[in-house]
């Protein structure tokens, strides 16, 4: 299984660790069992990684811990600042909860926002709006606490013209939202109610009491063809109670994963992955602040349609003059639709929307890109896009890659391919999941080479620790790729907005992109903020965007590649 390394991890030596003292279900009633009783033996020395690992605080109760993986090399692995205080990075506000009654929670309907200060009969270009938003609980009382997760947008007269607002929480209920005036003509304040305070409750309780929401499915093949399937996981205490366990290391990465013991098979008999359970892990009562119709709605509109002045003859704030190069700040916002162009204020951002502007910007160019099926979707819009660039059939699960599509009259390579462990796919052989620390060992770099990493959405449903032990890694590699060939383009492309569940909810989303930036500051890499460009417009959230929205995410990784 190429460098993988095998061992058994035996329940006998495992240490005791406090579990939550719910019972985890699978969606089919399948119980997981855990765990107890048992020792945890760390073997070797903790890398530097470590360090952030164990201080992961979380006041209320403390939380059973896997084992710290050792990477194949003993240097160590240097971490940004942020990601040393993890628990100040993903700050949110603290909420006592609702006691268990839901109409004490914040209310979509009786929420309100209004204008700060007077309203004017017309706003200059480039200033900002101001408001000040109340939240209410379902009998209209205010909220004395503040975590509630907000989403304010200003909207054009057209469809795909708008921005994302700031929305400043002050603790107490009172959020101060603010939006930059940005084109001429009417515009008007949207504000959505994603998640309640308590909603927001719900998914750090799970976040922190829960090592896993989700488990996988391994097959392990003999050499009769006679296969048998298990259990796998991030964590070896949440893969059932069998006597032993298998234990995969990633030898590039030092990523580990863990399999339940087959009945009669080695553990090096594993050959296929797939997705498997999502566990019931709700009380009814988190069930109902999670619920349809009090997540993602709009509260009533509390400020008319402004209108906005020209500037002389300048009808748009124009974006920066200075190229799109990595390693530019990135602005708040970082940039705004405006009749379906996203125009970026970090960089001057172009379009690219012929067939031939294309072609002539990758003309020379390797892609590789290496993440989710979000980051899939950038593959198959340039694939679609340009006629001539042609896929070829490596006879691989889809969802999974690797994909590739050629173009060899001018020299076009564009590779995809998912991330490993943790995916959740459809069955895949176990050689086609290469850790993203792996591949970018494997490249040479250059002035044609082009890397875009998207990751996020799969590893929503495990604790941040789980995220950035994987970003450290891929850190480390991004950086010995630059040292060696500092002409290489990194691209990194944050999460999208889309799910609103326990599993894979914006609230989680969010700590996601923060980690994300975070892993990569002082680097000289590029982002493309997906999380802004799918919440500025007045579209449904979906976890794989419409094609306006790829459109223009690609024009900006586009932009990166061809500043000029």
């Amino acid at each position: 299984m190429h460098l993988w390394g095998v061992l058994c991890w035996h329940p006998q030596d495992l240490i005791t660790c406090q579990m939550s003292n719910k019972r985890v279900q699978a969606s089919k009633d399948l119980p997981v069992r855990h765990f107890k009783g048992y020792k945890i033996v760390i073997v070797g020395s903790i890398i530097a990684l470590s360090i952030l690992y164990f201080r992961v605080s979380w006041p209320e109760r403390s939380i059973p811990r896997p084992p710290v993986p050792h990477p194949a090399n003993k240097s160590k692995r240097p971490l940004s600042q942020g990601l040393a205080n993890l628990t100040h990075l993903l700050y949110w506000p603290a909420t006592p909860g609702d006691g268990g009654n839901l109409l004490a929670s914040t209310s979509p309907k009786t929420s309100t926002y209004y204008l700060q200060g007077p309203v004017q009969a017309r706003y200059a270009l480039g200033t900002y709006l101001k408001a000040i938003l109340v939240a209410r609980d379902h009998w209209g009382r205010p909220k004395t606490y503040g975590g509630d997760l907000f989403r304010a947008q200003l909207l054009g007269p057209t469809l795909n013209t708008g921005v994302p607002g700031d929305v400043q929480d002050l603790e107490n209920g009172t959020y101060l939202l603010s939006f930059p005036l940005l084109w001429a003509g009417r515009a008007w304040v949207q504000v959505r109610l994603i998640h309640s305070s308590e909603a927001v409750g719900v998914l750090r309780r799970i976040w922190r009491d829960h090592w896993a929401t989700v488990d996988f499915t391994g097959y392990f093949r003999g050499p009769t063809g006679y296969e048998e399937t298990v259990t796998c996981n991030v964590n070896p205490l949440f893969i059932g109670g069998e006597e032993s366990t298998c234990r995969y290391k990633d030898e590039d990465s030092g990523e580990l994963w863990f399999c339940a013991q087959p009945r009669t098979l080695p553990c090096n008999s594993l050959v296929g992955h797939s997705a498997g359970h999502y566990w019931n892990v709700t009380t009814l009562h988190e069930d109902a602040l999670m619920a349809g119709n009090v997540t993602d709605k709009a509260l009533p509109r509390g400020i008319p349609a402004i209108w906005v002045d020209k500037e002389g003859d300048k009808s748009l704030v124009s974006s920066p003059q200075q190229p799109c190069h990595p390693g530019i700040p990135v602005p708040k916002p970082s940039g705004f639709y405006h009749q379906n162009i996203w125009h970026s204020l970090a960089c001057s951002g172009h379009s690219f929307p012929t067939e031939d502007s294309i072609l002539g910007c990758l003309a020379g160019r390797i892609i590789h890109m290496m993440g989710d099926s979000t980051l899939r979707q950038w593959w198959e819009y340039l694939c679609g896009a340009v006629s001539s660039l042609k896929p070829v059939d490596l006879h691989v699960t889809y969802q999974v890659g690797p994909l590739m599509a050629v173009d060899t009259t001018r020299g076009i390579v564009l590779h995809w391919r998912a991330h490993s462990w943790p995916l959740r796919s459809l069955r895949t052989p176990v050689a086609s999941l290469h850790s993203v620390a792996r591949e970018l060992g494997g490249l040479a770099g250059g002035p044609h080479t082009v890397v875009v990493l998207g990751l996020g959405a799969h590893f929503t449903t495990f604790p941040p620790s789980i995220f950035m032990r994987r970003l450290a890694g891929i850190r480390a590699a991004v950086t010995a790729l630059l040292a060696r060939e500092p002409r290489t383009l990194v691209v990194i492309k944050l999460a999208n907005t889309g799910y609103k569940s326990v599993y894979g909810s914006d609230w989680l989303t969010l700590q996601v992109n923060r980690l994300l930036r975070a892993a990569f500051a002082g680097l000289r890499v590029a982002f493309v903020d997906a999380w802004e460009m799918t919440s500025s417009l007045a579209l449904p959230d979906s976890i794989h965007p419409g094609r306006l929205i790829v459109r223009n995410e690609v024009d900006l990784l586009l932009s990166f590649i061809c500043p000029s």
